[in-house]
């Protein structure tokens, strides 16, 4: 996002003659600039840009969680470039991979617990540090050969298991503090989504449908880990819909 103060002072600079550019406000500018956007594009660059009339909530568990889900892909994509190179190569990339996912897993909290919680500074500091020290974790499980011998496969996938389930609670807690509040609505809606597209990849994943009905046929296109993988960008793209209305709750309404 270029800086809206060279921004501003470009357009003073290029439109002299209009007297109420040098009083251009964050809002205006990003107005002009959504403009030349493609549609769609308008009111996610309008939440990501706080409007200068209010004070805006600061952005960096927004980002973190769009760090994590880049991480996550980035690691994906890079096994399944390298892991056939060797099984030495394999064997590392496939422990990269999971430590992606669990990277996601537990950035995919911040949004959510921050903007919840941000008004209850003892709660949101509870939830952080807790799905924080589960995700580093999980992580060091995944990576540390100690964890990866066959005796802790079901430990590995306790954790896994653990990071998911525990986003339950903030969830149930945030319904009960924001009832009556819209926007705590949308959000969870998107989230309960979130949720069943990862679900639902995941018994894709572990089924292997379609393939195992109809062996051969899917060997290049439509098998499961291609399907897997195409629920889970939904999945995250669903949660980062979710973090732009958490955006523009707080940006308008503070605590």
């Amino acid at each position: 996002m270029p800086d809206l103060q060279r921004l501003r002072d470009d357009l003073k600079t290029s439109l002299p003659s209009m007297d109420l550019l040098p009083s251009l406000s964050n809002w205006h500018i990003t107005e002009l600039l959504s403009n030349c956007l493609p549609n769609g594009m308008k009111d996610d660059m309008a939440n990501i840009v706080a409007p200068s009339t209010v004070t805006p909530i600061t952005r960096w568990p927004f980002f973190a969680f769009l760090g994590g889900a880049m991480f996550c892909l980035l690691a994906s994509s890079t096994c399944h470039l390298l892991s056939c190179h060797s099984e030495r190569l394999s064997y590392i990339m496939l422990r990269l991979d999971y430590a992606g996912i669990a990277a996601l897993i537990a950035t995919s909290f911040y949004p959510p617990v921050y903007y919840s919680f941000t008004c209850y500074p003892l709660l949101c500091n509870l939830y952080l540090w807790f799905i924080t020290l589960l995700g580093i974790g999980t992580i060091l499980a995944s990576l540390l050969p100690v964890f990866q011998s066959p005796e802790y496969r079901n430990f590995r996938a306790t954790l896994f298991f653990s990071m998911g389930v525990s986003g339950v609670a903030p969830i149930l807690h945030k319904l009960i503090l924001f009832w009556n509040q819209p926007e705590a609505l949308y959000t969870t809606g998107y989230e309960v989504l979130m949720g069943a597209l990862y679900g639902l990849g995941a018994l894709v994943y572990a089924t292997r449908v379609p393939e195992r009905w109809m062996p051969g046929k899917f060997d290049i296109a439509g098998h499961s880990h291609q399907l897997f993988h195409i629920l889970v960008v939904a999945g995250a793209y669903t949660h980062y819909k979710a973090g732009l209305i958490y955006l523009k709750w707080r940006d308008q309404q503070g605590c």
